[in-house]
């Protein structure tokens, strides 16, 4: 056995969230914020705000410069975000005092940062900071050896994407490589709250789960509670990012009014992952 294998002994933090969650009779939430929109010290708080509105993992995004995944809403956060100076150091900073709330925190993020800063030294001041550990959008697992190793040393989740093009044998290996779940990105494309979740999650759950993986969670369009219930019906979690980041940006710049939406739309986000919506039916 390996050196690396035996050193992870601590569970997966965002496996033990979402598992906590289905054992309530639901769907983990899970929110997605930049850190340094609209400024760090908002967006810690505006992080906090969604775990207090019941969010059981948080996604901090990374910001970088050529965001290819993410849409527009994202992209002038995230630009918004390094214009003010945030960098590397705030991130680990945020993620210390989002942890201190109890929720896994995961850091999304390209990789290109991550390599740059150097890869183990990130993962060791990640898992110092508390963070549960890394989604990354851009990164493979045929490519990840060297995050592979230094999130096995520093007990930290790594989350790989899947996508309905995704091929069984590209299931299998990122099934098989990720540690706390499996990102099912439910629409071909960039990020961005639409009016209906494409149809394609419900397949690629399901043909996830038959490649090997324990949880999968679904993102890329969900901006309401009834969209964010249906997909709780056949997903592990939904993953909410766009929708929370737009109610945050108000163009009147009140970040106060901006904090009380994000709680408002958390809230509902929350009952309709957590299977807890009122029934319109009767």
């Amino acid at each position: 056995m390996s050196e690396t294998t035996t050193s992870r002994t601590t569970a997966s933090k965002s496996a033990a969230a979402i598992d906590a969650a289905k054992a309530r009779g639901g769907a983990a939430l899970v929110g997605y914020l930049p850190v340094g929109f609209p400024d760090v010290a908002t967006s810690v708080r505006a992080a906090k705000t969604l775990v207090s509105a019941g969010a059981e993992v948080i996604e901090l995004g990374f910001p970088y410069s050529d965001p290819g995944m993410d849409g527009e809403v994202i992209q002038r956060a995230t630009q918004a975000a390094l214009d003010g100076g945030t960098r590397t150091a705030d991130v680990l900073r945020a993620v210390e005092q989002v942890a201190q709330t109890g929720a896994a925190v995961l850091v999304m993020t390209y990789w290109n940062p991550v390599y740059h800063y150097g890869v183990d030294r990130f993962a060791r001041d990640l898992a110092s900071a508390g963070g549960a550990g890394l989604i990354t959008p851009d990164l493979i697992p045929d490519e990840a050896a060297e995050w592979i190793a230094a999130s096995d040393a520093h007990d930290l989740d790594r989350v790989f994407l899947v996508a309905p093009s995704s091929t069984d044998a590209r299931l299998r290996m990122t099934s098989e490589a990720c540690r706390g779940f499996v990102y099912a990105a439910s629409t071909m494309g960039v990020t961005g709250a639409r009016t209906s979740v494409d149809t394609h999650a419900r397949g690629l759950v399901e043909r996830t789960r038959a490649a090997g993986a324990e949880r999968v969670c679904v993102g890329l369009g969900v901006s309401t509670g009834a969209q964010a219930a249906e997909i709780a019906e056949y997903a592990d979690g939904v993953i909410v990012g766009s929708a929370f980041v737009r109610t945050l940006a108000r163009e009147d710049g009140d970040v106060e009014a901006g904090l009380r939406d994000l709680a408002a739309l958390g809230e509902q986000l929350a009952a309709g992952a957590h299977g807890a919506l009122p029934d319109r039916s009767a």
